[in-house]
């Protein structure tokens, strides 16, 4: 289990962020239901994924490990946020609809298979084709990405859809154009690549000292598709 889909984006992403927030208060208007009930519905049930949340039971936080972060006073790494009194320990008071949720790598694989297969996994249908194809092709224009940087030269080779980030460019031994997906607040990575139907998954429980990506995670990507043997 890890601190993943907490996308804790910088103030200056807020133009992607905010609309998935409202969004969120949307659905759970009009569904007459929380927000976390309501994907646990639609979602995480239908696709076996029986532990994500927006917050973790006693009974399971032994399976959540803390995360850290390096204290810059001393350079020492120091935990951040304790699984058994951190943000994952309680319901949250608002639910939001761009991030907050806990996950673990077999909810995330089904997830990521879902939307290889265009929505579906097995009998359950959960999102339909277009809207999938909709979700991983990139909506920015140049302009937005100009004014939106995460960091610079972050949208050289990536962009986003409805939801979720989507490589547009190889500029390396990483991934393929297409291949959709996010790096979590807490230093997860989670990406699936159509072309070479791979889906590949890096938790590190680590908050990342800059805003940019620890190296770890190129490093781990680039192994990724070195080590496919066609």
């Amino acid at each position: 289990m890890a601190h993943y889909l907490s996308y804790a984006s910088p103030a200056s992403a807020g133009s992607i962020t905010c609309p998935f927030e409202i969004l969120g208060v949307l659905i759970a208007r009009v569904s007459g239901r929380p927000l976390g009930t309501f994907l646990n519905e639609r979602i995480f049930e239908p696709l076996g994924m029986k532990d994500t949340g927006f917050s973790v039971p006693a009974s399971n936080r032994d399976r959540l490990p803390p995360c850290y972060r390096t204290d810059p006073s001393t350079e020492k790494t120091v935990i951040w946020d304790d699984a058994h009194s951190g943000i994952y320990s309680r319901p949250p008071v608002f639910e939001g609809g761009a991030g907050g949720l806990v996950s673990t790598v077999d909810d995330l694989l089904a997830f990521s298979q879902m939307m290889l297969q265009g929505g579906s996994m097995g009998r359950e249908r959960v999102l339909s084709r277009t809207a999938v194809t909709l979700m991983t092709t990139d909506q920015l224009t140049t302009e937005q990405k100009r004014l939106s940087p995460f960091f610079p030269h972050f949208w050289d080779t990536c962009g986003w859809g409805l939801g979720l980030g989507v490589i547009t460019h190889r500029a390396d031994l990483g991934r393929s154009p297409g291949t959709f997906g996010w790096d979590g607040a807490f230093g997860t990575s989670c990406w699936a690549d159509p072309a070479e139907d791979l889906v590949g998954m890096l938790m590190i429980q680590r908050t990342p000292a800059t805003p940019a990506y620890p190296a770890i995670i190129g490093d781990f990507w680039t192994s990724v598709y070195q080590a496919i043997d066609d």
